[in-house]
Parts: structure tokens; sequence; C-alpha cells
């Protein structure tokens, strides 16, 4: 089988993730456990999860020129994702305030730092997107440069995958790009306004998978399909990083030829195998794990 090529454009930020019994409340001060800080961002998170999924993947991103910085991009080059083309920017990286209560349920406030400078797709940058098999991009990044890179795709020929996610209003231009838009509940409401019925999604995408957590996801697409595809059940420690290990599985299964629908059930089995473990990046499983699961 020819090992798929993903890129992905996205964020990285320095998780720090505290684990408690219960997330705090406005005013409230909860004493937690454990500790740990660890590379995350949608953008790096994807990219990690795409190489141990049996993929090679280029980074494409901003880092800032502070502490972090330095320790994400070695973090993310030594897990085997191609950084050569990864920006540094002078100033603060992301940073990501991940609180986890013992549900494995989180509450998230992300500061973007670098990543928001990361504008203006160069002509390097734009050749490595173009010469993907499946382009991955998020929201946590400028929305011209994910459209940019989308556009771009689109004329290579390159299948392009949206996870719409933080949930935000995204143009017409980018949706005209998107061969396949993964979504939850919320970011479904946000992009349609009619709900979070699966069916709405093809009025702006003609392939769209809706994540559900524990309730699995669907699939639906404009030939008709629509299947609903169920969790895997495991015990949860922690979701963080679930959904960019679904959405970085996803891609490598599509763009190794197989069907969407199986595709994404591969995908739920990665999900599935992430969130026994605390953190993101270091929570986010390799192939025989995502196999063990799905022929499980």
């Amino acid at each position: 089988m020819r090992q798929t090529r993903v890129v992905v454009v996205g964020s990285a930020n320095m998780d720090l993730v505290g684990a408690g019994p219960a997330l705090p409340r406005p005013g409230e001060t909860v004493l937690g456990g454990d500790f740990v800080m660890v590379p995350g961002g949608k953008g790096a998170n994807q990219a990690v999860a795409a190489v141990r999924a049996g993929a090679s993947c280029a980074f494409l991103g901003a880092l800032g020129s502070d502490s972090f910085g330095v320790t994400l991009r070695a973090r993310i080059t030594a897990a085997q994702v191609d950084t050569t083309h990864l920006r540094v920017v002078y100033g603060a990286s992301g940073v990501a305030l991940v609180m986890v209560n013992s549900a494995g349920e989180n509450a998230i406030l992300v500061t973007p730092g670098a990543n928001a400078a990361f504008t203006a797709l160069t002509d390097a940058e734009l050749d490595v997107v173009r010469g993907a098999d499946v382009l991955v991009a998020q929201l946590e990044i400028p929305v011209e440069t994910v459209t940019e890179a989308a556009v771009a795709a689109r004329a290579a020929g390159t299948r392009v995958i949206l996870n719409a996610a933080p949930a935000r209003q995204v143009p017409a231009e980018l949706l005209a790009s998107v061969d396949l838009l993964v979504v939850n509940e919320t970011e479904a409401q946000t992009l349609t306004g009619k709900g979070h019925e699966p069916g709405a999604l093809l009025e702006l995408v003609p392939r769209a998978v809706l994540t559900l957590g524990g309730e699995g996801a669907w699939y639906v697409d404009r030939d008709g399909v629509a299947v609903h595809v169920p969790a895997v059940p495991v015990d949860v420690v922690d979701s963080t990083a679930a959904g960019d290990a679904f959405t970085a599985a996803l891609a490598v299964a599509w763009g190794e030829g197989r069907e969407v629908v199986d595709a994404v059930r591969w995908a739920a089995a990665a999900g599935a195998a992430c969130v026994r473990r605390l953190g993101a990046s270091v929570s986010l499983p390799r192939r025989a794990e995502i196999d063990a699961l799905y022929s499980g």
C-alpha cells in the first residue's frame, strides 16, 4: 500500500493540562491532581496523529520565539512530522489551558499567540499543499489562510478535509473547496443555522461527518448515503484530542483508498483509542492500536 501524503495547515500550542474531580464553576477553586505540559493545538495534534496512523505528513503553521516554541518544534519533529516550513515569529507561542474532570470532560481556553500571525502563504508553502494527497485544516488559525490553502489544494486535485473547529462562520469560497467536512453538533449548528441534522451540512459541502462523542458519528453525502457509525466503547480518561485523532485517521484512511464510510469507522476506532490516556499529543494512537479496536 502506498503511503498517504498528508499536509496539515493549522495551529500549534503548548497544552497545560490539569486533572481534577470536577471542572470549576465561575469564581470556584477546585483542588486538582495530575498536571502535564504537552504539545498540542489542533494542527499539531492532527499532524502527529496522521504520522502515527501511517501517513507521511508535513505541518504548516507558526510558532513563537519563546521557549514553548523551541519545545514545540523539537517535539513535533521528533514525532517524524516534516517541519521544514514551520514558521517562527517573534513573540509568544499559542497556549491552551486545559482542565479535565474525572469523567474525561474538559474545558479549554486557548490564547492563539503566533497562530494568529500565520497569514499569506508563501510559494514554497503552497507547493507543499499542492503536492499532498490530502490537505487537513481547522479553524484555530486565520480563516483567510485556511481558505488560501484549500483553494490551492482544490486547483491541484488534492482532497480537502476541513475540521471546522472551533465553531465559527466560514466564507463560501472556503466551503466551495472542501471535499469532506468534519464537525460536532455545536460546529454544525454554527455553520448551518438549522440545528445539527447531518443532512443540513450537504447544503454546504458534498460530504460531511457529524461527530457525536459517545454516540458515534454520522456520515452523509450528496449521493444519498447516510450511515451511522457507532462509537467504540472504552473507558474515557481524557477526550481532549479525540476529535484530532478522528480527523487525522479519516484523512489517512481515505487517502489510502478506503471507501469513506469504512474510513469513518477506522477513524472512530482512532478516537476511541485516544481517550484512554491523559494529554493531547501523548494520547494520539498508533496504527496498531487503531487496528486493534477497529477489528475488535
